[in-house]
């Protein structure tokens, strides 16, 4: 078993090293956790069709132009 073997290292660490082992034995229960956690949560599958309508084609002629929110962004950028 492994068990005796952690044991008889961790009793050759000083206090504040096995502190850090303390931290890290906690980090990788949490970690194990919320992995299991997440794993056994269903995915939400994605259904075709949810944004019909949303966008109408054909598009509008100034498509292409910048948007007003970005009018002035752009003339600071050329200037």
């Amino acid at each position: 078993m492994i068990e005796p073997i952690i044991l008889e290292k961790l009793e050759e660490l000083p206090e504040s090293l096995q502190t850090e082992v303390l931290h890290y034995i906690e980090f990788l229960i949490d970690k194990h956790s919320k992995n299991s956690t997440q794993a056994e949560s269903t995915k939400k599958r994605r259904v075709a069709g949810t944004m019909k309508g949303m966008f109408v084609l054909p598009l509008p002629d100034d498509f292409d132009e910048p948007l007003e929110d970005m009018k002035e962004y752009i003339k600071v950028k050329i200037n």
